[in-house]
């Protein structure tokens, strides 16, 4: 479904979410105005922990922070027995403050500093994330009775079948150790011997916006041989193992992603059968979706203004952001589907490019929106912003 949950246009044609009028919203608060339907987050979230409910090890939902991230949704996480997975001090700084349990947070992202390591173990948090050797230089540095949980990511060389910028776990990536290289095993090695750190298990997350969800089956393949090699030259058991998140969502009518429970089914029998297979401990198993719970959630509302007709090529509809609240369509091509907040019954259309207001001949959101001829003032609206 394209649009939040509990959407639905009135009689006059009004888009609604969640009950409210949303041309009402965008009058008190402006535009650019983001909205948010707190009925389709919490749909998300529940499938996701009921889908872990019967895992024999336990496990966890770790909500990716870095895909929409306030005080009120950190509130809401805790509301439905959800953690977090953050990507910067910042991040860890409001989950905290609003809230969120240390032991229900993860800390991933490639480059940590001194300063974010130190927090992450003075908090107490669930796991640090490791990836890269320099981060296991921070953590010697840290004090002795703190040591801090931790999680080594690993690189398990798939490509997944999205975009390349937001593919994330092949060889030549910048996140993780490489387990075909041998880089994996060594930095195993040297996190097992690293005083500081308490190793728990492993970390992957080979992309975004994943549709084809083979991708999972063959990553856990690797995974699972990595591990079976660890425990046979290392002893190491992985007690966890966070799967990462990647589900894609819907960003046009013609979009038509896995569901949740189809997600997690392919991901919870992969696990099973390659650990069976390898006679391998099942660890208690950890997701991190992001963009599949607010995605679907999210709503962005621009204002109007400009018009220009360029008689045989095209017309542009200008409104009142772009690229600088979403850099998405400019940074790979991302294809969004933009609804006219108010559409009565039988009105016409016309196919325009809806333009940004920076100063960027790229700064076009859609570059071929059908929509009811729109004057000055109207209302646009992007589903799953």
């Amino acid at each position: 479904m394209l649009l939040p949950d509990t959407a639905e246009r009135d009689a006059g044609g009004r888009l609604r979410v969640g009950g409210c009028d949303i041309a009402a919203l965008a009058g008190i608060h402006g535009t650019p105005l983001y909205i948010f339907d707190e009925a389709t987050l919490r749909s998300r979230l529940r499938a996701y922990r009921e889908a872990l409910r019967s895992w024999p090890a336990g496990g966890d939902v770790l909500y990716s922070a870095k895909a929409y991230l306030s005080p009120a949704l950190v509130r809401l996480l805790v509301d439905e027995d959800c953690g977090i997975e953050v990507v910067s001090g910042g991040e860890l700084e409001i989950a905290l403050r609003s809230g969120m349990s240390p032991a229900r947070i993860g800390f991933a992202g490639n480059n940590k500093d001194a300063a974010e390591v130190g927090a992450a173990a003075a908090a107490g948090i669930g796991h640090l994330v490791v990836d890269s050797l320099h981060e296991l230089g921070l953590a010697e540095t840290l004090p002795a009775d703190r040591p801090l949980r931790a999680l080594l990511r690993l690189s398990p060389g798939i490509k997944p079948d999205t975009h390349d910028f937001i593919s994330t776990g092949q060889l030549d990536s910048k996140f993780g150790f490489s387990i075909e290289t041998g880089a994996a095993l060594t930095a195993l090695g040297q996190s097992l011997r690293t005083s500081r750190l308490h190793v728990r298990g492993v970390h992957i997350h080979i992309g975004s916006q994943i549709f084809d969800l083979r991708s999972y089956a063959a990553a856990l393949e690797k995974v699972a041989w990595f591990l079976a090699t660890a425990q046979q030259e290392l002893g190491f058991v992985a007690a966890m193992l966070s799967i990462g998140g990647g589900l894609g969502i819907a960003y046009t009518e013609r979009d038509n992603p896995p569901t949740v429970r189809k997600f997690m089914t392919i991901l919870a029998d992969s696990v099973r059968a390659v650990w069976e297979s390898r006679a391998l401990t099942v660890p208690a198993l950890v997701v991190e979706p992001g963009r599949s719970v607010v995605g679907p959630a999210g709503l962005a509302v621009y204002t109007v203004g400009a018009r220009k007709e360029i008689l045989g090529v095209r017309t542009y509809v200008a409104i009142d952001g772009g690229m600088a609240d979403n850099l998405r369509p400019r940074l790979y091509g991302a294809v969004y589907q933009a609804l006219a907040v108010i559409e009565p019954a039988g009105a016409g259309s016309e196919v325009v490019a809806l333009a940004g207001r920076y100063c960027e001949s790229t700064d076009i959101l859609v570059e071929a929106a059908r929509l009811p001829r729109l004057e000055p003032g109207d209302l646009v609206a992007l589903p799953a912003a």
